[in-house]
């Protein structure tokens, strides 16, 4: 029961984020309404996913080496850095196509590479194959892009410091919800 409410909840990520590309001139029928819309269906898809994430019964597919935690931190600090501002403020990645997708992307694999469970396999696993496949539908509609250059090494060191900051929040989320995702 818990794996379809998983699966709604991959479902709807992809379908509230897919909407635009896939039917953009209803998309944009919706006008700025719409945007709270698919807001909503983000957040509802967030809840279906934890809840279904939670709930699904521990089913091994793999166990992960010990030693992949130190891994998935580095590669945490790495996805939160690129889903800040710093992409477009900074400078390291400043000829970056899509740092966002590339992030989440990052953020996916961390996942996986530490858990080792069906539940993962399919959340984790289904957001990967959403951002691998949306970077290639805006590629494939828009190829020509120019790298955006400029931005600063302060703001990057700035959006570091910050990632660093917001990584240890999310390691206290993460304990507060029962999980402790640094070594030892």
């Amino acid at each position: 029961m818990y794996w379809i409410i998983l699966l709604l909840g991959v479902a709807l990520w992809w379908a509230a984020h897919l909407f635009k590309r896939v039917a953009p001139a209803r998309r944009a029928a919706l006008g700025d309404p719409g945007k709270g819309a698919m807001a909503g269906v983000l957040v509802v898809s967030i809840v279906l996913m934890v809840i279904g994430y939670r709930g699904t019964d521990f089913i091994p597919v793999w166990q992960p080496p010990t030693f992949m935690v130190h891994i998935n931190n580095l590669a945490m600090l790495i996805a939160i850095y690129m889903l800040s501002p710093a992409p477009k403020r900074g400078k390291l990645l400043a000829g970056m196509r899509h740092p966002m997708l590339t992030g989440f992307g990052i953020w996916a694999v961390a996942h996986l590479a530490v858990n080792g469970d069906l539940a993962s396999v399919l959340m984790f696993g289904g957001l990967l194959v959403w951002a691998v496949l949306t970077g290639r539908i805006i590629n494939a509609a828009e190829p020509a892009w120019q790298a955006r250059s400029g931005g600063s090494l302060a703001k990057d060191g700035m959006f570091l410091v910050g990632s660093v900051v917001l990584l240890g929040v999310i390691g206290m989320v993460h304990n507060w919800l029962g999980v402790w995702p640094f070594p030892g």
